[in-house]
């Protein structure tokens, strides 16, 4: 199970075309901290019909879109 599959199955439930979701409430949904490991998992994300679009370190958050 990967670390981040909640958050692959959070997206996936609630399917919507896009997420913009802070670190804050990645972390209310995969229980620890956004780390940098993020970008190593992010290549499971179409899988469950999604892809990475977007990180900002700066303002701290992820975009996810689906795909198309």
């Amino acid at each position: 199970m990967s670390k981040y599959e909640p958050l692959w199955e959070y997206v996936k439930k609630h399917n919507k075309d896009e997420y913009k979701l802070s670190f804050d409430e990645v972390k209310k949904i995969v229980g620890f901290d956004f780390d940098h490991a993020f970008l190593s998992f992010k290549k499971e994300l179409p899988q469950y019909g999604y892809e990475f679009k977007h990180l900002s370190l700066k303002e701290k958050w992820v975009m996810i879109v689906k795909k198309k």
